[in-house]
């Protein structure tokens, strides 16, 4: 059932080329068609953009006609007509890609359970009474329907404008001419006034910047909104007579612009609070903890020079690879404890950011928030893998953020596009309904349902409203029927498909044979579709999947699943609450966008990276968030003020040279001795905090608040400030003087002198997206912090932000569709200098990397109360697994120009070794599996590793035990974390490094030298089969090739035991300290693997006992089978002088 579309002629959109042609030209921008399909099944096409010549045709329907406002044609207010527009393009499915035309499918029906909140996407509404007409009839933000006429005749936005411009204005019911006077209280209602008519030839964007660059005239208005006529005389230096001013001094108080607005001396007297404050670690601990770090640098110089001068003739070989070893292994402990020299805490004041930026003042009379905007990226690719409801209450928990509604955006990247997610998150914007106002009213935490509903502790403490009780059992049942429909949803899509298919094919069949008396024929094949819940084909990929419907080849696909709110707050009244009490409670939602970005064969998708980069162009057209926060989809919000607490790092003074805010990696569902070491406790608290006193962590993938324009590949502001050369201390360079103003200089990249970009550059950065390129200075602007305080530099101005967003329309998402597709990245920096980068398998640490070496710096956020939480695999085999592939994205970054060797002038010492280290820290698994078989090796041989035990190798080893003991205590003391969690690690370090690390070096290798690909699953997010222990995983046994070196090891040093007591028993003259020696290291090997060995053997209780009985049996007969055939020296048999009685 095809449908005829009108095509819209922009004139920045060109219809693309014949798919049939062989000859492939570049690609266009695509054309942009609206379609809509009515519940009864009629298609109905127009446009909302001027429209074809071709409407003179009978096949099309004449919708819209764009007429300027006149005296006599008044139709509709502008913001009426705007909300509606946006009304429909959140209604729609928006699809298209490489040489395809756009569509917009309005959708009736998202899902089968259908929609009640008003911004959803298919919400429920009254229908058209126009006959033939079904459309839903224009409706606010409560969804209550807008009725042009005194009769309340319902009527559709379509049909009101044709009303309108060809029936003379007169009411289709009561047949009385429309009162425009109605329309107009509307929109005036809100009490804002009126914007001036945006200039000629001034797109959205610039426009958007201008209003925000003039809020300082706001200035001039006192809080009763009368003409405050003092400040006027201070700021314009005006006179109404003698010494009614107050007169600044020259140069006055600003940031150094001649247009800035000063502040009088009686402001800057006032007391200035910052967001944040430095925690430094106490002296009593910190100084005793650098001077160990010293200590034990000199005994480890000390004892491997006397390693070198005293080798063991009697077994070279065995000396020659302990001395190799050992100075690696001292190479690497610096790498890894230089960069912990400045440890550092932190804490936020969250009073402060209110008091900033949401408390009125007289920059701000109605005490609107001022804070930037934030968009929240959620990464899926396979619900089979990543289960929707663990997406869907990630989304959730991001919905019901303690954040300003208005300022807060959500993209989900569906990588697979899958109609399951799809359907999900629609299940999870219709839930949210009820969830959020909740959240709201009660302040719960955490604001995940699953977590919330499982909490151990009692739920009912410090709750003082009366009906919380009754709410949370309402909200529970909900709840319980909305984890039914998540997890119904793969049988529910599967049945409709196969009912739909089921139909057609009996439609082909009919056709093929129109009279019952002709011979039978065989029945017709055609595509096993997937449908959607409105009966038209699904465009991402579909269940069987079938040309342009597979998981590498399908097209772009936006749908806005909860369209923006409204700019105030919308209070809840008696008649919203249906199955909750919402009187006063704000029941707006933050917007709501899934994204499936377009996939087609012979195009290198680059994995995640592609598809946060994707995320990154499409939120900048859509919603243009100065700030973005990325999540994987099982890292859920656990602190509704986390977002917060990042942003007063970002809006303190100084902010605007951070790049981004990472948050610690918290994890549930772990077992109570983390065996695995899966809390990563030690990397997340001791090594993150010691890089927050340098430059700041690395990037670690998610619960990252990124700066979008840091994102965008530009250098902080003052960077050439900040970094004046290589020996700024001996050659200092002369400061040059430079006409250009600090907001032109806000936007460089690249260590040009220019003091202003070459504009034109832009579009081969970021490609042929005038839109896109537009919205950078807006986010850049939007992301500065307030210029409140003149050591506040590159600031704005107080209330800029406070300005009403500006409403969705069909060609904005139509933009972000071409943004999004496959071939929009050629011939761009996309993924090489902007955006995420590509070509490792770990981006997150090269994308931050990247920004560090451009002179970005980056905070450690810790929260009191955990911000962020997600899953972890505890089961060996998937933790072997992840660590494998950071392991091989380090071997990559090693052998690439990422490497830290390479780094520029602008990147800190301590911070460049740190960077280092993550790249060679792989390289310990070839000297470390070398050395746990030492200890083996040695007792097999009857050698040690020194000549003698004698007095200096014990005190040297003793002095490094020591120290390296007394270095974990005072890192314990002030990181905070527990002495068995830094053990824990101490363990999993050798796993890993003789497991998966000589894996990843191997696959780098590879890479390297023969070009060969390495390809990574994602790990199951799913639980095992026994329901009743949430810990099933964890004793499940799935064998990998990663296991063979720890398991060699492991039965190596067992029978070398075994063997070495053999030896020193049947020997003449038993050599204790040599025996004593081996089986010490070999302890020391085999309590490291204990976790791994125990990991093998999986539930306990479940592994037989003759194990363990014929395990000691063939270590023993192997021993002796050892002895006899390699006798002690000075014994002629077996047993030398031992004889049995």
């Amino acid at each position: 059932m095809a449908s005829k579309f009108l095509k819209a002629t922009r004139s920045s959109l060109s219809p693309s080329s014949d798919p049939n042609d062989p000859i492939m030209p570049p690609p266009l921008p695509p054309t942009v068609t609206f379609g809509r399909r009515t519940s009864s099944g009629r298609y109905v096409s127009y446009s909302r953009d001027d429209l074809d010549s071709e409407l003179g045709s009978s096949d099309f329907v004449n919708y819209t006609v764009h007429i300027p406002p006149t005296p006599d044609n008044q139709p509709m207010d502008v913001s009426i007509s705007q909300k509606v527009e946006e009304q429909y393009v959140s209604n729609s499915l928006f699809t298209g890609g490489f040489n395809s035309v756009t569509r917009a499918h309005l959708m009736d029906k998202v899902i089968d359970s259908g929609a009640s909140h008003p911004q959803m996407a298919g919400a429920k509404g009254s229908s058209c009474a126009i006959p033939g007409c079904d459309a839903k009839v224009m409706s606010d933000e409560r969804g209550l329907d807008i009725l042009p006429c005194e009769c309340d005749f319902k009527i559709c936005r379509d049909c009101y404008m044709d009303a309108v411009k060809t029936g003379g204005g007169i009411c289709p019911g009561c047949k009385e001419p429309y009162k425009n006077t109605d329309l107009d209280e509307i929109a005036v209602d809100n009490a804002r006034p009126l914007s001036l008519p945006p200039p000629v030839g001034m797109s959205k964007n610039e426009r958007r910047l201008s209003l925000m660059k003039s809020t300082k005239s706001m200035l001039t208005r006192s809080q009763t909104g009368d003409f405050d006529h003092n400040r006027w005389l201070f700021e314009t230096r005006g006179t109404y007579g003698y010494g009614n001013a107050i007169w600044p001094k020259d140069g006055g108080f600003g940031n150094g612009k001649e247009d800035d607005v000063a502040e009088p001396a009686e402001l800057l007297h006032k007391p200035w609070r910052p967001l944040t404050r430095k925690l430094k670690i106490p002296a009593a601990v910190l100084s005793p903890y650098r001077l160990l770090i010293v200590v034990r640098m000199v005994a480890l110089a000390l004892f491997l020079q006397w390693r070198l001068t005293n080798p063991n003739k009697a077994a070279l070989w065995l000396w020659g690879m302990s001395v190799v070893c050992e100075l690696w292994f001292a190479f690497s402990w610096l790498l890894d404890q230089l960069p912990k020299l400045c440890p550092v805490n932190r804490a936020t004041d969250l009073n402060v950011l209110k008091e900033k930026f949401e408390t009125p003042t007289l920059n701000n009379p109605t005490g609107k928030s001022d804070l930037p905007g934030i968009d929240i990226f959620v990464s899926t690719a396979d619900p089979e893998k990543e289960p929707p409801l663990v997406t869907a209450n990630t989304i959730l928990s991001i919905l019901a953020a303690d954040y300003p509604v208005e300022k807060l955006a959500c993209y989900v990247s569906d990588d697979g596009g899958a109609l399951l997610t799809f359907e999900a998150m629609a299940e999870a914007a219709s839930f949210a309904n009820v969830w959020v106002p909740f959240c709201r009213k009660h302040g719960v935490e955490p604001r995940n349902p699953e977590s919330y509903f499982n909490l151990k502790r009692d739920p009912y403490k410090n709750k003082v409203k009366p009906d919380f009780v009754k709410d949370r059992r309402r909200v529970k049942r909900e709840y319980d029927e909305f984890k039914v429909r998540i997890n119904g949803l793969p049988d529910s899509i599967r049945r409709r498909s196969d009912a739909y298919n089921a139909r057609d094919e009996l439609k082909a069949m009919k056709l093929q044979r129109p009279n019952r008396e002709d011979d039978p024929v065989e029945p017709v094949k055609i595509p096993k579709a997937t449908w959607m819940a409105d009966g038209t084909h699904w465009p991402g990929t579909w269940l069987s999947p079938g040309p342009e419907h597979s998981k590498g080849d399908h097209a772009g696909i936006i749908q806005v699943m909860l369209k923006p709110p409204s700019d105030d707050p919308l209070l809840g009244t008696a008649e919203d609450g249906k199955l909750i009490e919402l009187t006063d409670v704000d029941i707006r939602l933050p917007l709501l966008v899934y994204v499936s970005r377009e996939k087609r064969p012979g195009y290198d998708h680059n994995k995640k990276a592609g598809a946060m980069n994707a995320l990154v162009r499409a939120s900048a057209i859509m919603s243009n968030g100065p700030f973005i926060l990325n999540l994987d989809c099982d890292h859920y919000i656990y602190n509704s003020l986390a977002l917060r607490e990042g942003m007063c790092f970002m809006m303190d003074r100084g902010g605007d040279r951070l790049c981004y805010i990472q948050f610690p990696q918290r994890f549930e569902g772990i077992d109570p001795s983390d065996r695995y070491a899966n809390h990563n406790t030690v990397f997340f608290d001791v090594n993150m905090r010691a890089l927050d006193g340098i430059q700041g962590p690395v990037y670690v993938g998610t619960g990252c608040l990124f700066r979008r324009i840091a994102l965008y590949g530009f250098d902080p502001p003052r960077s050439k400030e900040h970094h004046p050369g290589c020996c700024s201390c001996c050659f200092p360079r002369r400061k040059k003087a430079s006409g250009t103003s600090e907001e032109k200089r806000a936007l460089r990249m690249g260590d040009s002198d220019d003091e202003e970009m070459n504009l034109s550059l832009l579009p081969k950065k970021f490609g042929n997206s005038t839109f896109l390129i537009d919205s950078i200075p807006v986010a850049e602007f939007q992301g500065r912090p307030l210029a409140d305080h003149p050591a506040v530099k590159n600031g704005r101005p107080p209330g800029a932000l406070t300005i009403p967003r500006d409403l969705l329309d069909a060609s904005t998402v139509a933009e972000a569709i071409s943004v999004i597709s496959c071939w929009y990245e050629d011939k761009t920096e996309w993924g090489q200098r902007v955006g995420w980068i590509y070509g490792s398998v770990t981006e997150d640490v090269v994308t931050g990397y990247r920004m560090h070496n451009r002179g970005w710096k980056s905070v450690y956020c810790v929260t009191k109360r955990d911000a962020f939480r997600g899953t972890a695999p505890i089961n060996l085999t998937d933790r072997l697994h992840q660590v494998l592939r950071w392991a091989t994205g380090s071997v990559e970054i090693f052998f690439s120009r990422n490497n830290a060797l390479l780094a520029s002038p602008r990147m800190k010492v301590l911070q460049r070794i740190a960077y280092l280290n993550v790249g060679i820290y792989p390289f310990t698994s070839i000297f470390l599996i070398v050395y746990c078989f030492l200890p083996a090796l040695s007792l097999f041989s009857g050698q040690f590793i020194v000549q003698t035990l004698n007095v200096t190798f014990l005190t040297y080893l003793l002095i490094i035990t020591l120290t390296l003991c007394m270095l974990a205590i005072l890192e314990i003391k002030w990181s905070g974390i527990e002495l068995e969690e830094w053990w824990r690690n101490e363990q999993f370090w050798l796993i890993g490094g003789t497991s998966a690390h000589l894996a990843a070096v191997l696959q780098g290798l590879l890479k390297v030298v023969a070009g060969i690909e390495i390809s990574f699953t994602l790990t199951s997010k799913s639980g095992g089969d026994d329901v009743d222990d949430e810990f099933a995983d964890l004793y499940i046994v799935k064998w990998t090739s990663l296991m063979i070196p720890p398991v060699t090891i492991i039965m190596t040093n067992m029978i070398a035991i075994a063997v070495g007591f053999s030896r020193t028993i049947y020997s003449t003259i038993p050599q204790w300290s040599r025996l004593i020696g081996g089986v010490f290291f070999s302890f020391w090997v085999l309590a490291h693997l204990y976790p791994f060995a125990k990991g093998l053997m999986g539930r306990r209780g479940r592994t037989p006992t003759i194990v363990f009985v014929w395990s000691g049996l063939i270590a023993i007969t192997i021993s002796l089978l050892w002895v006899a055939i390699n006798p002690p020296a000075g014994s002629t048999q077996i047993g030398g002088s031992f004889q049995f009685p």
